[in-house]
C-alpha cells in the first residue's frame, strides 16, 4: 500500500504504540529503549509488524518503525541514507518542524541516533553524524534522500518476511557526495582508537555535536 494505512490495518498492540507516540522525540525514546537487533542468527530487515513482535530493531529496522508510527500523525516516510567508506551504511527517518530538519534513528553507537529539529538543511543534518561515525573503518561519504511512497504497493510496513526492497531501493537513489578532509578524519580516528584502548566498551560522546542529539 502507497498510502497511509488506517486503524484496521493494525493489531490493537501496534495501534497502541502508535497512539502513545505521537511525536519523533517520543519515537526516539521508544526506539532508543529497545533492544538492537544485532543479527545473530544471520541478516534481517523485519517491517514495523516484527520489529514490534519481537522487541527489538537494527537502524534500519528502526527507521521503518518509525516512518510506520510517525506518518499516522502527519510525517511523510522519508529515509535519508547515510554512506559509509566501509560500506556499513546508516539509515535514520528524516522530518521537518518549522522548516528545520531533524532526525530519528536507532544504532549501537548513542552518536548516531536522532537529531533534534536545527538543521536547515538536509546535507547539514548529514554533517552532523560525521564526526560521530568515525570509528576504526567508517567514514561518511555522502547521503541520499529516499521517499517509501515511491515502493508503491510494496509491503515494508507488515510483511512477515525480510523487507529487503527498502534496502535495494536506498541504495539505488542518487546520493550526494560529503566531501572532507583527510586531516579532520585522521584526527577523528586517532582519537576514537585512543578511547577504545581505555575503554573497550561504552560510547565516546564528547563531541561538539552533543546538544543536537535526540536520545
Amino acid at each position: 500500500m502507497s498510502t497511509k494505512p488506517d486503524e484496521s490495518a493494525f493489531t490493537p498492540r501496534e495501534w497502541e504504540i502508535v497512539e502513545s507516540h505521537r511525536t519523533p522525540e517520543r519515537v526516539q525514546r521508544y526506539l532508543s529503549a529497545m533492544r538492537y537487533n544485532r543479527e545473530e542468527c544471520g541478516a534481517t530487515l523485519r517491517s514495523f509488524r516484527e520489529v514490534v513482535r519481537r522487541g527489538k530493531a537494527h537502524c534500519l529496522e528502526a527507521a521503518l518503525a518509525a516512518v510506520v508510527i510517525l506518518e499516522q500523525h502527519g510525517y511523510p516516510p522519508l529515509l535519508m541514507s547515510l554512506e559509509s567508506q566501509d560500506k556499513l551504511d546508516h539509515v535514520v527517518f528524516v522530518f521537518k518542524r518549522r522548516g528545520l530538519w531533524g532526525s530519528v534513528a536507532r544504532s549501537r553507537d548513542l552518536g548516531l541516533h536522532g537529531r533534534k529539529p536545527v538543521f536547515r538543511r538536509l546535507r547539514d543534518l548529514a554533517w552532523s553524524y560525521f564526526d560521530t561515525y568515525v570509528d576504526s573503518t567508517g567514514r561518511i561519504t555522502g547521503y541520499g534522500l529516499g521517499d517509501l511512497r515511491e515502493l508503491g504497493d510494496y509491503d515494508w510496513r507488515f510483511s512477515p518476511r525480510n523487507v529487503w526492497k527498502v534496502e535495494r531501493y536506498l541504495q539505488e537513489i542518487p546520493h550526494r557526495e560529503i566531501k572532507s578532509s583527510d586531516r579532520r578524519y585522521g584526527r577523528l580516528l586517532a582519537r576514537y582508537k585512543e578511547f577504545r584502548r581505555a575503554n573497550p566498551t561504552g560510547h565516546l560522546e564528547d563531541y561538539e555535536t552533543r546538544r543536537v542529539w535526540m536520545l
